[in-house]
């Protein structure tokens, strides 16, 4: 029986591939562009997402972004946008407010450009979190808790069970209310929701206990006790290194610190490193068949790093195309190398093995048959 670990990819890659094309996205709000990386995301999410309760939550995702912009326009409709317009496309009461309300409105008249600023902001965080659905759909969490080092582990428990409960949640009620349909009886309303609600809450519960039960039985929360000046070091470093972090992506945001943002940065980022590596020394694991970072890992993490350094450095040469204004409105441009960029993505596609499908059957030979 071949080994599946063997020929999985690392659930971490993924993660950094999906986390490149986000913030790719938030580098631009050209919705050709944003488009298009929702589409990379998606044709890598239906060639190799497996067929698992938690890799269906990419559809719940989708829907979110959806809701997203939808929440987005009628803010701009019925509360105003900081962008004046000259197109007025309908005029709304406006509801008079006190002098300490100054720049909020309700109401009043809505124009095309505050709409069309709206969308492209909205269609920003949409594409972050599709993004963010399909490294859920395609990383098993279990895996990636068991890569986490030992220092994390307490705190990547909590964010695996958090990360989990949304897909389980949604598998559980689909299952009900599939089991609901053979049955004739109503599964949609208000009454199918009351009837679907209490069988799905009894279901987390027995997962919880179930996995509380687990997790005991692993030891979960045992430590060992390790020197007083190991324990100071491990604190220290990790303190430093999230301070410097800190300092050095405000360094590269910022046009100031752009001469010493990179090297406080890559310091900070070597602390923390250390420092974590220190404190999982007071929680010793093992792990069973762990997870390779090959060749294909690197390839994965490596074409979402590029799609975000390229798009990073388009923002900076390119910023009327990335960032198209709406006044006075114009219709989008497609950059050629930033959208030869986006298609980077496509990498994990080609690269990585095909999920895992269970063998069909074969059927038994008749006599007539030959052998």
């Amino acid at each position: 029986m071949p080994d599946r670990t063997a020929t999985a990819l690392h659930p971490g890659a993924w993660w950094l591939w999906a986390l490149g094309l986000g913030t790719a996205a938030t580098r631009t709000t050209n919705p050709l562009l944003l488009a298009l990386l929702v589409a990379v995301s998606g044709y890598v999410v239906a060639a190799r997402r497996p067929d698992a309760p938690w890799a269906r939550s990419y559809g719940a995702f989708a829907k979110l972004a959806l809701a997203v912009i939808g929440i987005r326009l009628l803010f701009a409709v019925f509360l105003g946008s900081p962008i004046p317009g000259t197109t007025v496309l309908l005029r709304l009461p406006e509801v008079p407010l006190p002098d300490w309300a100054q720049g909020i409105r309700l109401g009043g008249k809505v124009t095309a450009e505050g709409l069309v600023w709206a969308l492209y902001d909205a269609l920003r965080l949409a594409a972050l979190l599709i993004c963010v659905g399909a490294a859920n759909a395609l990383a098993n969490p279990s895996r990636l808790l068991k890569s986490l080092p030992g220092a994390l582990y307490e705190t990547g428990v909590a964010v695996v069970v958090a990360l989990t409960f949304a897909p389980n949640l949604i598998a559980d009620v689909q299952r009900l209310r599939a089991a609901r349909r053979l049955r004739g009886r109503p599964d949609r309303g208000v009454r199918g929701l009351l009837h679907v609600g209490l069988p799905v809450l009894e279901g987390a519960l027995e997962r919880s206990v179930a996995l509380a039960a687990a997790m005991d039985s692993r030891g979960y929360g045992r430590t060992v006790q390790v020197p007083a000046a190991v324990r100071r070091t491990t604190t220290a470093l990790t303190v430093a290194g999230l301070l410097g972090v800190c300092a050095g992506m405000y360094g590269l945001l910022t046009a100031a610190g752009g001469s010493y943002g990179a090297a406080v940065l890559v310091a900070g980022l070597g602390a923390a490193v250390a420092g974590l590596w220190l404190g999982g020394r007071r929680t010793p694991r093992t792990r069973y068949r762990p997870d390779r970072w090959d060749a294909r890992a690197w390839l994965v993490a490596g074409s979402g790093a590029a799609v975000a350094a390229l798009m990073s450095v388009a923002a900076v040469r390119l910023p009327g195309t990335l960032k198209p204004g709406v006044i006075p409105l114009i219709a989008p441009e497609l950059p050629l190398w930033p959208a030869a960029a986006c298609l980077l993505g496509l990498l994990p596609a080609f690269v990585t093995p095909p999920p895992n499908q269970p063998k069909s059957p074969q059927s038994p030979k008749s006599p007539e048959e030959p052998s």
